[in-house]
């Protein structure tokens, strides 16, 4: 038996705190009943839950890291037709990436149907790094990677101090490959730190995610995460609150 908020929220519903919210506004049924309280137990196997009228299949939880290629799009379906990460997979669960990689970033990625496993990872407060790699147009000063790691003043808001490192210079192409580590996961951010430098993107891989990595992958190649990184991944997140 588990709390009826937990089980909304690892059903990949709704947040945990959205379910507490859902509950109260009386928009969750329990064998029929509609529960108000948010100290209700429920078995997800054997009682029969509805949110807002929706029966929910409690799907036994998985969890996959993908190396995303180029061009494709991080959602599960795309109005103009464009190849999503799911198409990577052929599981029977609804599985969804948790966060999101650009278009035209590549990269590791985590899919999963464990919508509390995914808030968690997302939630603003926890800090879990991530490494990218990126092709940059001209060279930055030493200066310039400075005001990386100190953060830089975007449109909405100051980014968290990041560790940068210069990994090589082409002089004769005036490009340089920059090594970037951030915690934070808004909208295009990297790509936006290196514009503020004057460094436009040409290219982007997300390497790393906290301790994964995508040694021995290839573009487009997807593997189940394996319970001790499941573990991990959980154990990170709630212990490195800001």
């Amino acid at each position: 038996m588990e709390r009826l908020q937990k089980i909304i929220a690892q059903a990949g519903i709704a947040s945990r705190r959205k379910a507490e919210q859902l509950i109260m506004e009386g928009k969750v049924k329990v064998n029929g009943e509609v529960v108000r309280e948010l100290g209700v137990k429920a078995s997800a196997n054997k009682d029969q839950i509805e949110v807002e009228g929706i029966p929910i299949d409690r799907e036994e939880p998985v969890y996959f890291l993908l190396y995303k290629p180029s061009g494709v799009i991080s959602s599960v379906k795309d109005e103009k037709g464009r190849k999503v990460v799911t198409d990577f997979l052929e599981v029977e669960q609804r599985v969804f990436p948790v966060g999101r990689l650009d278009y035209d970033t590549s990269g590791l990625l985590l899919l999963t149907n464990d919508g509390e496993f995914a808030n968690y990872l997302m939630h603003p407060k926890f800090k879990i790094d991530k490494v990218y790699v990126a092709k940059v147009k001209g060279i930055p000063t030493r200066e310039a990677l400075k005001r990386l790691q100190q953060g830089i003043r975007l449109d909405d808001g100051k980014t968290a101090p990041a560790k940068v490192k210069m990994m090589s210079i082409d002089k004769k192409k005036q490009t340089a490959i920059v090594r970037i580590t951030i915690h934070e996961g808004r909208n295009r951010q990297v790509r936006r730190m290196f514009e503020a430098i004057g460094h436009p993107v040409l290219k982007l891989k997300r390497e790393e995610y906290g301790f994964l990595n995508l040694r021995g992958m290839n573009p487009g190649d997807v593997r189940p995460l394996k319970p001790i990184e499941v573990k991990h991944l959980r154990e990170l997140a709630v212990t490195k609150p800001s």
